[in-house]
Protein backbone atom coordinates (compact mmCIF):
# COMPACT_ATOMS: atom_id res chain seq x y z
CA UNK A 1 0.00 0.00 0.00
CA UNK A 2 3.11 2.42 0.79
CA UNK A 3 4.46 1.34 -2.39
CA UNK A 4 1.50 2.42 -4.30
CA UNK A 5 0.71 5.41 -2.20
CA UNK A 6 4.83 6.53 -3.44
CA UNK A 7 4.65 5.47 -6.75
CA UNK A 8 1.40 7.49 -7.91
CA UNK A 9 -2.35 5.81 -9.52
CA UNK A 10 -5.64 6.05 -8.15
CA UNK A 11 -4.55 5.66 -4.82
CA UNK A 12 -2.28 8.48 -4.38
CA UNK A 13 -4.54 10.51 -6.03
CA UNK A 14 -6.94 9.96 -3.29
CA UNK A 15 -3.95 10.37 -0.18
CA UNK A 16 -3.42 13.86 -2.18
CA UNK A 17 -7.25 15.29 -2.13
CA UNK A 18 -7.71 17.93 -0.26
CA UNK A 19 -10.48 17.49 2.78
CA UNK A 20 -13.85 18.39 2.25
CA UNK A 21 -15.06 21.31 4.41
CA UNK A 22 -17.37 19.98 7.13
CA UNK A 23 -20.58 21.58 5.64
CA UNK A 24 -20.25 19.79 2.43
CA UNK A 25 -20.06 16.70 3.95
CA UNK A 26 -22.99 17.51 5.84
CA UNK A 27 -24.85 18.28 2.58
CA UNK A 28 -23.35 15.19 1.30
CA UNK A 29 -24.78 12.68 4.26
CA UNK A 30 -27.98 14.63 3.86
CA UNK A 31 -28.60 14.24 0.72
CA UNK A 32 -27.86 10.17 1.05
CA UNK A 33 -30.21 10.08 3.96
CA UNK A 34 -33.18 11.74 1.67
CA UNK A 35 -32.49 9.08 -0.78
CA UNK A 36 -32.64 6.21 1.76
CA UNK A 37 -35.58 7.81 2.85
CA UNK A 38 -37.47 8.51 -0.77
CA UNK A 39 -36.59 4.60 -1.32
CA UNK A 40 -37.83 3.39 1.91
CA UNK A 41 -41.19 5.62 1.01
CA UNK A 42 -41.71 4.12 -2.08
CA UNK A 43 -41.11 0.30 -1.22
CA UNK A 44 -43.72 1.00 1.67
CA UNK A 45 -45.87 2.76 -0.81
CA UNK A 46 -45.37 -0.39 -3.26
CA UNK A 47 -46.12 -2.89 -0.08
CA UNK A 48 -49.29 -0.54 0.74
CA UNK A 49 -50.59 -0.76 -3.17
CA UNK A 50 -50.29 -4.29 -2.90
CA UNK A 51 -51.91 -4.74 -0.02
CA UNK A 52 -54.88 -2.39 -1.01
CA UNK A 53 -55.42 -4.80 -4.06
CA UNK A 54 -55.36 -7.61 -2.36
CA UNK A 55 -57.98 -6.35 0.07
CA UNK A 56 -60.38 -5.36 -2.67
CA UNK A 57 -59.75 -8.74 -4.98
CA UNK A 58 -60.65 -10.80 -1.15
CA UNK A 59 -63.71 -8.03 -0.26
CA UNK A 60 -64.93 -8.55 -3.94
CA UNK A 61 -65.28 -11.97 -3.86
CA UNK A 62 -65.96 -12.75 -0.52
CA UNK A 63 -68.72 -10.51 -0.83
CA UNK A 64 -70.17 -11.55 -3.61
CA UNK A 65 -69.44 -15.24 -3.15
CA UNK A 66 -70.44 -16.06 0.51
CA UNK A 67 -73.84 -15.95 0.21
CA UNK A 68 -73.91 -18.89 -2.49
CA UNK A 69 -72.76 -20.97 0.53
CA UNK A 70 -75.94 -20.88 1.96
CA UNK A 71 -79.79 -21.61 0.00
CA UNK A 72 -83.65 -21.23 0.66
CA UNK A 73 -85.77 -23.76 0.66
CA UNK A 74 -89.55 -23.81 1.23
CA UNK A 75 -91.31 -26.37 3.09
CA UNK A 76 -94.17 -27.91 2.33
CA UNK A 77 -96.94 -30.47 3.31
CA UNK A 78 -96.75 -33.12 0.50
CA UNK A 79 -99.51 -35.70 0.36
CA UNK A 80 -98.31 -39.11 -1.19
CA UNK A 81 -101.78 -39.67 -2.86
CA UNK A 82 -101.63 -44.08 -3.22
CA UNK A 83 -104.08 -43.18 -6.17
CA UNK A 84 -101.72 -41.09 -8.25
CA UNK A 85 -98.25 -43.22 -7.15
CA UNK A 86 -99.40 -46.76 -6.67
CA UNK A 87 -102.71 -47.46 -8.12
CA UNK A 88 -102.57 -51.24 -7.95
CA UNK A 89 -101.05 -51.23 -4.60
CA UNK A 90 -98.28 -53.60 -5.56
CA UNK A 91 -95.24 -51.31 -4.45
CA UNK A 92 -93.70 -52.54 -7.53
CA UNK A 93 -90.68 -50.20 -7.75
CA UNK A 94 -90.90 -49.76 -11.35
CA UNK A 95 -94.88 -48.98 -11.35
CA UNK A 96 -93.04 -46.20 -7.98
CA UNK A 97 -90.76 -44.94 -10.56
CA UNK A 98 -93.03 -44.11 -13.49
CA UNK A 99 -95.74 -42.22 -11.70
CA UNK A 100 -95.90 -39.03 -11.88
CA UNK A 101 -94.51 -37.28 -9.13
CA UNK A 102 -95.25 -33.29 -10.40
CA UNK A 103 -98.59 -34.02 -10.24
CA UNK A 104 -98.53 -34.90 -6.75
CA UNK A 105 -95.77 -31.57 -6.04
CA UNK A 106 -98.22 -29.46 -8.15
CA UNK A 107 -101.43 -30.63 -5.57
CA UNK A 108 -99.07 -29.68 -2.82
CA UNK A 109 -98.48 -26.20 -4.28
CA UNK A 110 -101.96 -25.41 -4.91
CA UNK A 111 -102.95 -26.59 -1.48
CA UNK A 112 -101.05 -24.57 -0.38
CA UNK A 113 -102.31 -21.92 -1.95
CA UNK A 114 -105.82 -22.19 -2.37
CA UNK A 115 -106.72 -18.57 -3.55
CA UNK A 116 -104.51 -19.01 -6.86
CA UNK A 117 -106.91 -20.46 -9.34
CA UNK A 118 -106.13 -18.55 -12.48
CA UNK A 119 -104.10 -19.95 -15.40
CA UNK A 120 -100.78 -17.55 -14.98
CA UNK A 121 -100.85 -17.92 -11.21
CA UNK A 122 -100.21 -21.18 -10.98
CA UNK A 123 -98.31 -21.04 -13.50
CA UNK A 124 -96.21 -18.89 -11.14
CA UNK A 125 -96.70 -21.59 -8.67
CA UNK A 126 -95.33 -24.16 -10.64
CA UNK A 127 -91.90 -22.15 -10.93
CA UNK A 128 -91.76 -21.54 -7.26
CA UNK A 129 -89.52 -24.20 -6.50
CA UNK A 130 -86.46 -26.21 -8.50
CA UNK A 131 -87.20 -28.21 -11.01
CA UNK A 132 -85.65 -30.80 -9.37
CA UNK A 133 -88.60 -31.28 -7.09
CA UNK A 134 -90.30 -33.69 -8.88
CA UNK A 135 -87.57 -35.82 -8.58
CA UNK A 136 -87.22 -35.04 -4.99
CA UNK A 137 -90.38 -37.17 -4.01
CA UNK A 138 -89.39 -40.00 -6.59
CA UNK A 139 -86.17 -40.22 -4.71
CA UNK A 140 -88.26 -40.28 -1.48
CA UNK A 141 -90.93 -42.77 -2.17
CA UNK A 142 -88.22 -45.56 -3.82
CA UNK A 143 -86.44 -45.47 -0.61
CA UNK A 144 -89.22 -45.56 1.40
CA UNK A 145 -92.63 -46.78 0.22
CA UNK A 146 -94.03 -46.87 3.16
CA UNK A 147 -94.60 -43.03 3.03
CA UNK A 148 -97.27 -43.63 0.03
CA UNK A 149 -100.58 -42.68 1.60
CA UNK A 150 -99.14 -40.26 4.27
CA UNK A 151 -98.45 -36.46 4.65
CA UNK A 152 -94.78 -35.14 4.89
CA UNK A 153 -93.71 -31.36 5.15
CA UNK A 154 -90.52 -31.77 2.66
CA UNK A 155 -88.44 -29.22 2.00
CA UNK A 156 -87.55 -28.01 -1.44
CA UNK A 157 -84.97 -25.46 -2.93
CA UNK A 158 -86.44 -22.56 -4.35
CA UNK A 159 -86.07 -21.65 -8.01
CA UNK A 160 -82.79 -19.56 -8.37
CA UNK A 161 -84.52 -16.21 -8.83
CA UNK A 162 -86.52 -16.75 -5.73
CA UNK A 163 -83.60 -17.55 -3.71
CA UNK A 164 -81.73 -14.29 -4.88
CA UNK A 165 -84.67 -12.77 -3.09
CA UNK A 166 -84.99 -13.75 -0.09
CA UNK A 167 -80.91 -13.56 0.24
CA UNK A 168 -82.29 -9.19 -0.53
CA UNK A 169 -80.50 -9.24 -4.10
CA UNK A 170 -83.80 -8.77 -5.86
CA UNK A 171 -84.99 -4.69 -5.61
CA UNK A 172 -88.68 -4.82 -5.34
CA UNK A 173 -88.76 -1.00 -5.90
CA UNK A 174 -87.41 -1.64 -9.24
CA UNK A 175 -90.04 -1.23 -11.97
CA UNK A 176 -91.52 -4.91 -12.50
CA UNK A 177 -89.94 -4.51 -16.39
CA UNK A 178 -86.69 -4.00 -15.60
CA UNK A 179 -86.40 -7.39 -13.31
CA UNK A 180 -86.99 -11.09 -14.01
CA UNK A 181 -89.18 -11.77 -11.04
CA UNK A 182 -92.57 -10.25 -11.08
CA UNK A 183 -94.66 -8.66 -9.01
CA UNK A 184 -96.78 -11.82 -8.78
CA UNK A 185 -93.76 -14.00 -8.08
CA UNK A 186 -92.49 -11.95 -5.38
CA UNK A 187 -95.99 -11.91 -3.54
CA UNK A 188 -95.75 -15.80 -3.30
CA UNK A 189 -92.55 -15.96 -1.90
CA UNK A 190 -94.09 -13.38 0.62
CA UNK A 191 -96.74 -15.21 1.34
CA UNK A 192 -94.86 -18.07 1.89
CA UNK A 193 -92.41 -16.14 4.53
CA UNK A 194 -95.44 -14.99 6.33
CA UNK A 195 -96.41 -18.63 7.04
CA UNK A 196 -92.88 -19.58 8.20
CA UNK A 197 -92.73 -21.99 5.10
CA UNK A 198 -89.05 -20.19 3.97
CA UNK A 199 -86.27 -21.49 5.47
CA UNK A 200 -82.04 -21.06 5.01
CA UNK A 201 -79.59 -24.12 5.65
CA UNK A 202 -75.91 -24.61 4.28
CA UNK A 203 -75.66 -24.94 0.25
CA UNK A 204 -74.64 -28.64 0.47
CA UNK A 205 -75.76 -29.20 -3.36
CA UNK A 206 -72.82 -26.76 -4.04
CA UNK A 207 -70.28 -29.33 -3.13
CA UNK A 208 -72.58 -33.04 -3.95
CA UNK A 209 -73.84 -31.66 -6.91
CA UNK A 210 -71.95 -31.48 -10.57
CA UNK A 211 -72.70 -28.55 -12.94
CA UNK A 212 -76.31 -27.75 -14.18
CA UNK A 213 -78.06 -25.37 -16.35
CA UNK A 214 -80.60 -24.33 -13.43
CA UNK A 215 -78.43 -22.44 -11.14
CA UNK A 216 -79.70 -23.62 -7.76
CA UNK A 217 -78.79 -27.18 -8.84
CA UNK A 218 -75.48 -26.62 -9.85
CA UNK A 219 -71.95 -27.90 -7.66
CA UNK A 220 -68.72 -28.25 -7.84
CA UNK A 221 -67.95 -31.81 -6.84
CA UNK A 222 -67.46 -32.71 -10.61
CA UNK A 223 -65.15 -30.27 -10.90
CA UNK A 224 -63.24 -31.02 -7.27
CA UNK A 225 -62.91 -34.47 -8.39
CA UNK A 226 -61.64 -33.42 -11.85
CA UNK A 227 -58.93 -31.41 -10.12
CA UNK A 228 -58.32 -34.22 -8.07
CA UNK A 229 -57.58 -36.66 -10.81
CA UNK A 230 -55.80 -34.43 -12.94
CA UNK A 231 -53.51 -33.44 -9.63
CA UNK A 232 -52.68 -36.68 -8.87
CA UNK A 233 -51.71 -37.56 -12.19
CA UNK A 234 -49.57 -34.45 -12.69
CA UNK A 235 -47.60 -35.14 -9.74
CA UNK A 236 -47.06 -39.07 -10.55
CA UNK A 237 -45.71 -38.61 -13.82
CA UNK A 238 -44.13 -34.72 -13.16
CA UNK A 239 -42.29 -35.22 -9.74
CA UNK A 240 -40.42 -38.61 -10.37
CA UNK A 241 -39.08 -37.46 -14.04
CA UNK A 242 -39.09 -33.59 -12.85
CA UNK A 243 -36.75 -34.46 -9.67
CA UNK A 244 -34.43 -37.76 -11.69
CA UNK A 245 -33.93 -34.84 -14.73
CA UNK A 246 -32.69 -32.27 -11.91
CA UNK A 247 -30.22 -34.92 -10.39
CA UNK A 248 -28.99 -36.45 -13.21
CA UNK A 249 -28.11 -32.69 -14.96
CA UNK A 250 -27.15 -30.95 -11.45
CA UNK A 251 -25.05 -33.88 -10.36
CA UNK A 252 -23.95 -36.40 -13.17
CA UNK A 253 -24.45 -34.97 -16.16
CA UNK A 254 -20.77 -34.24 -18.07
CA UNK A 255 -20.06 -30.56 -19.24
CA UNK A 256 -20.61 -30.40 -23.11
CA UNK A 257 -22.16 -28.13 -25.32
CA UNK A 258 -25.26 -30.55 -25.54
CA UNK A 259 -25.85 -30.56 -21.86
CA UNK A 260 -25.83 -26.54 -21.82
CA UNK A 261 -28.14 -26.33 -24.73
CA UNK A 262 -30.63 -28.75 -22.53
CA UNK A 263 -30.07 -26.87 -19.43
CA UNK A 264 -30.92 -23.59 -21.56
CA UNK A 265 -33.89 -24.77 -22.91
CA UNK A 266 -35.16 -26.10 -19.44
CA UNK A 267 -34.80 -22.83 -17.97
CA UNK A 268 -36.77 -21.34 -21.01
CA UNK A 269 -39.26 -23.90 -20.84
CA UNK A 270 -40.30 -22.54 -17.39
CA UNK A 271 -41.22 -19.35 -18.73
CA UNK A 272 -42.83 -20.11 -21.99
CA UNK A 273 -46.54 -19.59 -21.75
CA UNK A 274 -49.03 -22.07 -20.30
CA UNK A 275 -51.58 -22.46 -23.37
CA UNK A 276 -48.12 -23.12 -25.61
CA UNK A 277 -48.28 -26.27 -23.39
CA UNK A 278 -52.09 -26.77 -24.00
CA UNK A 279 -51.14 -27.02 -27.82
CA UNK A 280 -48.28 -29.20 -26.68
CA UNK A 281 -50.70 -31.48 -25.04
CA UNK A 282 -53.09 -31.56 -27.75
CA UNK A 283 -50.35 -32.27 -30.10
CA UNK A 284 -49.27 -35.42 -28.49
CA UNK A 285 -52.01 -36.67 -26.05
CA UNK A 286 -54.86 -36.35 -28.28
CA UNK A 287 -53.95 -36.27 -31.77
CA UNK A 288 -51.26 -38.71 -31.71
CA UNK A 289 -52.09 -41.24 -28.09
CA UNK A 290 -55.55 -40.85 -29.01
CA UNK A 291 -56.63 -39.70 -25.24
CA UNK A 292 -60.54 -38.88 -25.14
CA UNK A 293 -61.14 -34.98 -25.20
CA UNK A 294 -61.80 -33.44 -21.47
CA UNK A 295 -60.82 -36.85 -20.01
CA UNK A 296 -58.68 -36.30 -16.63
CA UNK A 297 -55.71 -38.58 -17.52
CA UNK A 298 -55.44 -35.57 -21.15
CA UNK A 299 -55.27 -32.44 -18.59
CA UNK A 300 -53.09 -34.39 -15.84
CA UNK A 301 -50.52 -35.04 -18.30
CA UNK A 302 -50.44 -31.60 -19.68
CA UNK A 303 -50.66 -30.05 -16.18
CA UNK A 304 -47.46 -32.21 -15.98
CA UNK A 305 -45.69 -30.74 -19.34
CA UNK A 306 -46.29 -27.65 -17.53
CA UNK A 307 -45.20 -28.50 -14.16
CA UNK A 308 -42.21 -30.18 -15.12
CA UNK A 309 -39.46 -27.45 -16.24
CA UNK A 310 -40.80 -25.83 -12.54
CA UNK A 311 -39.65 -28.80 -10.53
CA UNK A 312 -36.47 -29.14 -12.55
CA UNK A 313 -35.05 -25.85 -12.31
CA UNK A 314 -36.67 -25.57 -8.17
CA UNK A 315 -34.53 -28.76 -7.78
CA UNK A 316 -31.64 -28.02 -9.18
CA UNK A 317 -31.31 -25.23 -7.29
CA UNK A 318 -32.33 -27.07 -4.07
CA UNK A 319 -29.25 -29.18 -5.18
CA UNK A 320 -26.60 -26.49 -5.59
CA UNK A 321 -27.58 -24.78 -2.24
CA UNK A 322 -26.47 -28.28 -0.14
CA UNK A 323 -22.55 -27.48 0.71
CA UNK A 324 -19.51 -28.96 -1.57
CA UNK A 325 -18.36 -30.03 2.00
CA UNK A 326 -21.06 -32.43 2.41
CA UNK A 327 -20.47 -34.25 -0.83
CA UNK A 328 -16.69 -34.05 -0.61
CA UNK A 329 -16.81 -35.75 2.72
CA UNK A 330 -19.14 -38.52 1.45
CA UNK A 331 -16.64 -39.09 -0.84
CA UNK A 332 -13.76 -39.18 1.41
CA UNK A 333 -15.02 -41.91 3.58
CA UNK A 334 -15.37 -44.37 0.11
CA UNK A 335 -19.01 -43.48 -0.69
CA UNK A 336 -19.97 -43.79 -4.17
CA UNK A 337 -21.49 -40.86 -6.33
CA UNK A 338 -25.27 -42.30 -6.61
CA UNK A 339 -24.73 -42.78 -2.37
CA UNK A 340 -23.28 -39.36 -2.49
CA UNK A 341 -26.41 -38.28 -3.72
CA UNK A 342 -29.51 -40.63 -2.50
CA UNK A 343 -27.87 -40.96 1.04
CA UNK A 344 -26.49 -36.71 1.47
CA UNK A 345 -27.38 -34.83 -1.18
CA UNK A 346 -31.43 -35.48 -1.44
CA UNK A 347 -32.02 -35.84 1.68
CA UNK A 348 -30.68 -32.22 2.80
CA UNK A 349 -31.79 -31.12 -0.39
CA UNK A 350 -35.56 -32.42 0.46
CA UNK A 351 -37.22 -29.25 1.87
CA UNK A 352 -36.46 -27.35 -1.43
CA UNK A 353 -37.92 -29.71 -3.68
CA UNK A 354 -41.26 -30.19 -1.73
CA UNK A 355 -41.67 -26.30 -1.32
CA UNK A 356 -40.69 -25.86 -4.96
CA UNK A 357 -42.78 -29.27 -6.01
CA UNK A 358 -45.67 -27.81 -4.08
CA UNK A 359 -46.24 -24.25 -5.69
CA UNK A 360 -45.13 -25.85 -8.80
CA UNK A 361 -48.64 -27.85 -8.33
CA UNK A 362 -50.54 -25.03 -6.74
CA UNK A 363 -50.02 -23.62 -10.33
CA UNK A 364 -51.35 -26.25 -12.01
CA UNK A 365 -53.78 -26.50 -10.08
CA UNK A 366 -54.59 -22.72 -11.21
CA UNK A 367 -54.41 -22.71 -14.78
CA UNK A 368 -57.15 -22.86 -16.96
CA UNK A 369 -55.41 -21.76 -20.77
CA UNK A 370 -54.07 -25.52 -20.98
CA UNK A 371 -57.19 -27.35 -19.99
CA UNK A 372 -59.22 -24.75 -22.54
CA UNK A 373 -56.64 -26.43 -25.36
CA UNK A 374 -57.59 -29.54 -24.77
CA UNK A 375 -61.30 -29.60 -24.74
CA UNK A 376 -61.86 -29.50 -21.16
CA UNK A 377 -64.04 -26.72 -21.23
CA UNK A 378 -67.43 -29.20 -21.90
CA UNK A 379 -70.35 -28.98 -20.31
CA UNK A 380 -69.75 -31.84 -17.27
CA UNK A 381 -73.21 -33.00 -15.88
CA UNK A 382 -71.86 -36.16 -13.98
CA UNK A 383 -68.99 -36.50 -11.43
CA UNK A 384 -66.06 -38.54 -13.22
CA UNK A 385 -65.35 -42.22 -11.79
CA UNK A 386 -62.10 -42.62 -13.41
CA UNK A 387 -58.98 -40.70 -15.52
CA UNK A 388 -60.67 -41.54 -18.57
CA UNK A 389 -64.43 -40.21 -17.56
CA UNK A 390 -65.39 -36.58 -19.25
CA UNK A 391 -64.26 -34.20 -16.42
CA UNK A 392 -63.79 -30.37 -15.74
CA UNK A 393 -61.58 -28.64 -13.36
CA UNK A 394 -61.73 -25.89 -11.40
CA UNK A 395 -60.77 -22.58 -12.86
CA UNK A 396 -62.88 -24.28 -15.97
CA UNK A 397 -65.59 -24.27 -13.66
CA UNK A 398 -65.02 -21.01 -13.13
CA UNK A 399 -64.74 -19.55 -16.62
CA UNK A 400 -68.05 -21.32 -17.88
CA UNK A 401 -69.72 -19.94 -14.80
CA UNK A 402 -68.62 -16.48 -15.38
CA UNK A 403 -70.10 -16.67 -18.96
CA UNK A 404 -74.00 -17.38 -17.51
CA UNK A 405 -76.16 -14.45 -17.45
CA UNK A 406 -78.11 -15.46 -14.93
CA UNK A 407 -77.12 -13.91 -10.97
CA UNK A 408 -77.34 -16.73 -8.90
CA UNK A 409 -74.36 -18.24 -11.35
CA UNK A 410 -72.32 -15.23 -10.74
CA UNK A 411 -72.43 -16.27 -7.02
CA UNK A 412 -71.63 -19.60 -7.32
CA UNK A 413 -68.08 -18.21 -9.66
CA UNK A 414 -67.40 -16.43 -6.86
CA UNK A 415 -68.08 -19.12 -4.72
CA UNK A 416 -65.58 -21.40 -6.71
CA UNK A 417 -63.15 -19.13 -6.71
CA UNK A 418 -62.84 -18.83 -2.84
CA UNK A 419 -62.91 -23.17 -2.67
CA UNK A 420 -60.08 -22.70 -5.18
CA UNK A 421 -58.47 -19.99 -3.12
CA UNK A 422 -59.13 -22.31 -0.36
CA UNK A 423 -57.26 -24.98 -2.02
CA UNK A 424 -54.13 -22.73 -3.03
CA UNK A 425 -53.58 -21.57 0.68
CA UNK A 426 -53.42 -25.07 1.94
CA UNK A 427 -51.14 -25.92 -0.59
CA UNK A 428 -48.61 -23.42 0.24
CA UNK A 429 -49.74 -23.65 3.94
CA UNK A 430 -48.39 -27.49 3.34
CA UNK A 431 -45.20 -26.11 1.77
CA UNK A 432 -44.09 -23.85 4.67
CA UNK A 433 -44.85 -26.37 7.33
CA UNK A 434 -42.76 -29.15 4.75
CA UNK A 435 -40.19 -26.48 4.68
CA UNK A 436 -39.80 -25.96 8.36
CA UNK A 437 -40.21 -29.68 9.26
CA UNK A 438 -37.28 -30.50 6.95
CA UNK A 439 -34.99 -27.63 6.81
CA UNK A 440 -31.35 -27.91 8.24
CA UNK A 441 -28.55 -25.20 8.73
CA UNK A 442 -25.09 -25.86 8.46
Amino acid sequence: MTDMVTTGGRFAAITQRPPRPDAEVAAHVRRRYARERRFKAIGMGAVMVAIGLLAILLTTVLSQGLGAFQTTYAALDVTFDAAEIDPSGSRDPEQLADADYQAVLNQALYATFPEVTDRLGRRALRGLLASSSAIELRSMVLDDPSIIGTTQKVRFLLDDERDQYVKGEVDPSIPEANRRLKDRDIALVDQLTEQGRIETGFNWVLFSNADSREPEQAGLRAALVGSAWMMLICFCFAVPIGVAAAVYLEEFAPKSRWIDLIEVNVNNLAAVPSIVFGLLGLAIFLNLFGIPRSASLAGGLTLALMTLPVIIVVTRAALRAVPPSIRAAALGVGASPLQVVTHHVLPLALPGILTGTIIGMARALGETAPLLMIGMVAFIANVPSGPMDPATALPVQIYLWSDSPERAFTERMAAAIIVLLGFLIVMNLIAVLLRKKFERTW
